[in-house]
């Protein structure tokens, strides 16, 4: 069940965070960077409206890398046990969350996942989620949100 505000942080607890409204849409990503990045199977976004989301103790600080391929990424996280907390979104408004530094996660069910061609073999998509072999693009994500929303009880 969803309900807000939710809170989160780091794991030595130095950073704290609020959400205060609803996800624009919560998503698995299965691509080789994510898994490389979290030591993970997948990475678990949160994508937020950034008006909607808080810092409430403690300021995260802002890593940049350039990739091999050239791409550049950025995320934030707690300059004292490194936990990555997020990172700005792809639009203005929109901030990307970190699932697992939510403090209750059980709501955060995935309405897609997306890069499924660089899924583990032994992952076990559920059959109603949205699937993305790749980048999803626009249409995709805004396919992810409308699945978001519509699944909220």
């Amino acid at each position: 069940m969803r309900s807000f505000p939710q809170a989160g942080g780091c794991v030595c607890g130095e950073i704290r965070y609020v959400l205060r409204d609803d996800p624009v849409t919560v998503y698995a990503c299965h691509c080789t960077d994510c898994q490389t990045e979290t030591g993970s199977a997948f990475y678990l976004s949160v994508v937020v409206p950034a008006a909607a989301f808080e810092y409430t103790r403690g300021t995260p600080e802002r890593w940049d890398v350039v990739l091999p391929d050239g791409r550049e990424k950025g995320s934030f996280c707690c300059a004292r046990c490194k936990t990555n907390l997020g990172g700005p979104g792809s639009l203005e408004n929109l901030a990307s969350v970190d699932g697992g530094t939510f403090d209750d996660t059980s709501w955060l069910v995935p309405a897609g996942h997306i890069w499924t061609r660089s899924a583990q073999s032994w992952i076990q998509l559920p059959e109603d989620s949205l699937r993305f072999e790749t980048a999803p693009g626009q249409e995709g994500f805004v396919s992810m949100a409308r699945k978001w929303k519509s699944s909220a009880p």
